[in-house]
């Protein structure tokens, strides 16, 4: 299917489409005239990618993580480093959180103050 069509039939746009296949998220064939062909399974690739970023995840950890999601759940499969990966990703969430309750505590201070 061309990229139109996997844009309606994911609910993804062209743009994204793209950006997912210029950073080895999506494969597309190319025929002789330019255009992208992708296979029927990029709109469930397409589901799972975009459940990946839902959950916070960077397009470098989606290309470790995609070949081991199932579904769009995203329900994954152990395989090589997802284990040491998550557990990375969850550190750097918990991080963040850190900061923002930090910030938060702050700037609740200065209202009561």
């Amino acid at each position: 299917m061309r990229i139109g069509e996997l844009s309606q039939r994911s609910g993804a746009s062209v743009r994204s489409l793209r950006h997912y296949e210029q950073h080895g998220l999506l494969v597309a064939d190319r025929g002789a005239n330019g255009y992208r062909h992708f296979p029927e399974s990029a709109v469930e690739a397409v589901a799972r990618i975009q459940a990946l970023l839902g959950a916070g995840l960077s397009v470098a950890t989606i290309r470790r993580v995609l070949p081991c999601t199932l579904d769009a759940t995203p329900r994954i499969v152990p395989c090589a480093e997802l284990s040491a990966t998550l557990r990375r990703e969850l550190a750097r969430l918990d991080r963040q959180a850190a900061q923002l309750e930090h910030a938060r505590g702050m700037i609740s201070a200065m209202l009561t103050a």
